[in-house]
Order: C-alpha cells, then sequence, then structure tokens
C-alpha cells in the first residue's frame, strides 16, 4: 500500500475533483471511482476494487462515499482514509448549504415554490428508475421477491423500518440456515419482538442532540441505495416528530439530487432548514461518522468477507427489505408530487428519458424546475 505526502495529495486531488463533478447517483460515482483508480492510476487491480465494492455491501451507509474511503486507506493508510471521505462529501456539502440557504429564504416565492412544482416529479421518476435496477440484482428469485413485497407491506401498515430492515434480512439467514440443516431442522426467529426495544419519538421541538441522533440512527443502520433514506427520515422526521412535511422531504431530495457527491448529503439541507448552521452541521457529521468508523473497522478484513456463507444470505434479506422500504415510500411521496396533470406528465417523460434513453438525472432535475417555472405562467 503507498504512504507519504505523494500519495495523500493524490487522493487529496482526485477525491475533491470527483467531490464537484460527480453527478448521477452512487452507481455512477463507483463507476467513475473504477475507471480512476483502476484503469487510469492502476492503484489496484479489478478484483481488489471488486472486493471492496462487495465490503460496501456489507455495512450501512452511503456505498459510493464508503467505496472512496477504503480507496483512500488502500492509497494512503489512515491519513488517506480521512482525507478521501471529507474530499468526497464536503463539496457536495458546501453546495447544499448554499441551496438550503436560498430555499430558506426564497422557497416559499412563486419563483421558488413554481421551480420546486417540476423537480418533484422528476425526483418520482429517479427513485423509481433506481428502485427497478436494485430489483433486478436483489431479487434473486420468488423467495426474496416474497420477502420484499412482505417488507413493503409492513411499512404501509406502519411497522418501524428497523423492525423491517433487521426483520428481513433475519428471515432470509435464518431460511437459508433451515435449507442447510439436516432433516429440516426448524429455527424461529422472534423478529418482531425487535420492535419493543427501539425508541419511539414524540413531537417535540427541535433540538441539536436529538437531530444528531437520529442522523447518526440513519447513517449507523441504513443499508441499500441512498434513497432508502426517504423511508427513515419520513417515519422520524415526518410522521413521528412533525419537523418536516412531506413536501419538504421532497424538496430536501431533489437538492440532494440535483447536486454532485453522495444523496446522504439531503442531511445537510434538513438540518439548515430545520436549525440553520448548527443544524446543517450536526447533521451532516451524524449520518457520515458511521461511514468513517465502519470502513476503518473494516479494511483489514475485506479479504475474508468473500467466503463467509452467512454474509451473503444477510445481505440478501437487507436487500430486498430495502427495496421494499423505498417502493412504500415512493408511493407516498408520489402522491404529494403527482398533484394534477402536468406534474403526471412530467414523471411520465422523465421516466421515459430515464429507463429509454439514459439521460443523467442532473440534467432531468434542472429541465423539471425549468419547466415548472415556465408552467407557472401558462398553467392556471
Amino acid at each position: 500500500m503507498a504512504t507519504g505526502s505523494q500519495a495523500l495529495g493524490e487522493v487529496v486531488r482526485l477525491f475533491l475533483r470527483l467531490g464537484f463533478t460527480a453527478f448521477g447517483g452512487p452507481a455512477a460515482h463507483i463507476a467513475m471511482m473504477h475507471d480512476e483508480v483502476v484503469v487510469r492510476r492502476q492503484w489496484m487491480d479489478e478484483q481488489r476494487f471488486l472486493d471492496l465494492v462487495g465490503a460496501t455491501n456489507l455495512i450501512p451507509g452511503p456505498n459510493s462515499t464508503e467505496m472512496a474511503i477504503h480507496v483512500g486507506y488502500y492509497r494512503a493508510g489512515w491519513r488517506g482514509l480521512l482525507a478521501a471521505g471529507l474530499c468526497f462529501i464536503l463539496p457536495a456539502v458546501f453546495i447544499v448549504g448554499i441551496l438550503a440557504w436560498a430555499y430558506v429564504e426564497y422557497g416559499a416565492t412563486p419563483q421558488g415554490s413554481a421551480l420546486m412544482y417540476g423537480i418533484k416529479p422528476v425526483i418520482i421518476a429517479i427513485v423509481v428508475q433506481a428502485l427497478y435496477r436494485l430489483g433486478r440484482k436483489a431479487v434473486q428469485g420468488p423467495w426474496l421477491g416474497a420477502v420484499g413485497l412482505g417488507a413493503l407491506a409492513l411499512y404501509l401498515l406502519g411497522v418501524n423500518e428497523l423492525v423491517v430492515l433487521f426483520g428481513g434480512a433475519l428471515l432470509v439467514l435464518a431460511v437459508q440456515t433451515v435449507r442447510q440443516l439436516p432433516q429440516g431442522a426448524a429455527l424461529f426467529v422472534p423478529i418482531l419482538a425487535l420492535g419493543n426495544a427501539l425508541p419511539q419519538l414524540t413531537t417535540s421541538a427541535v433540538g441539536l442532540d436529538r437531530l444528531f441522533l437520529i442522523f447518526l440512527k440513519v447513517g449507523a443502520v441504513l443499508y441499500g441505495s441512498g434513497y432508502v433514506l426517504l423511508a427513515f427520515l419520513r417515519n422520524d422526521l415526518v410522521l413521528r416528530l412533525q419537523w418536516l412535511t412531506d413536501q419538504q422531504l421532497l424538496d430536501a431530495v431533489a437538492i440532494g439530487q440535483f447536486t454532485p457527491g453522495p444523496v446522504f448529503t439531503t442531511a445537510t439541507f434538513i438540518g439548515y432548514t430545520l436549525a440553520r448552521v448548527p443544524g446543517a452541521i450536526v447533521a451532516t457529521v451524524g449520518i457520515f461518522l458511521p461511514s468513517f468508523c465502519f470502513v476503518a473497522l473494516l479494511a483489514r478484513i475485506v479479504p475474508y468477507i468473500r467466503d463467509a456463507r452467512w454474509s451473503a444470505a444477510l445481505l440478501d434479506g437487507v436487500n430486498v427489505a430495502a427495496l421494499g422500504l423505498m417502493a412504500g415510500v415512493t408511493w407516498q411521496l408520489a402522491r404529494a408530487a403527482l398533484v394534477d396533470l402536468p406534474t403526471v406528465l412530467l414523471a411520465i417523460t422523465a421516466a421515459i428519458l430515464l429507463f429509454r434513453y439514459k439521460v443523467n438525472s442532473a440534467w432531468l432535475v434542472l429541465a423539471g424546475g425549468l419547466i415548472g417555472l415556465a408552467l407557472s405562467y401558462f398553467w392556471v
């Protein structure tokens, strides 16, 4: 592993540039990293890169951010770990912070409302596309498909999202274990009992300590696509604490999608909306801190993870349960975004451009905002 100031400088320059230019979501981010560190710079071979991708899928948090942290550690040790993560995250945090300020100051104006009117349907199409792509990978047969549908049903019935996520993981692990036991030995996993151990939040004034803990929890337990973040934040911030509305949550996701870097910078936007600069800081630190800790713990054991049978089953369960959560929250948010004929047509058009023509999602978000502004002058 390369060390020293030269390697550290290479890491800083690469991930600072990616932090300003990596649009398109986690899959696009990881593809860009592959091109830079395997093909162009040859910092590692294909197998090592694939091992790191697999490792990020076994721990909670934003996959592309954790890949950046892994690559930084591999290239420049512990200093590279910190530098890669911070350089990848901070440009997006800075941009989102500026947009959050503009939203708070001008978002309620007719122009600001018109902009978000056009962006929200596009976001729904983007999340549906992510759901479709992840589903093709995660649903590997009728059994896992049934677990995903069960997760969707439980979420819509109001079951705690942590119970749904970990319950799906444990259920798949248990079934895979039973299949490998002789003579059909049974194994019982009391999944729903986990709900009694989870603290239930109640409506209260915004506090920095509670804001930090909410985003720390999300960063520490969230598997799957960054869009699963919607399910967690909606349950905590919209339904339980009532600090946000569905409309504000959609606005936050729209801003996070339009900017480069990890979707998790949605936390910066929400934190600023709720408690200005201190809120933005504590929310951002809370949601990204677990990723640094998990990668630091995982970095030395990556070569052994690939051969662990239990990790594959657990990951299958986590993935399909996360898809169920994504589907549930997408349905709920679509009801808030698709409010008339223009928004429905915008969502359909965005979906066609995404699925058929592979248009970059950032351009679609920009176009949606401009169309929203135009419609505000012609649509009554």
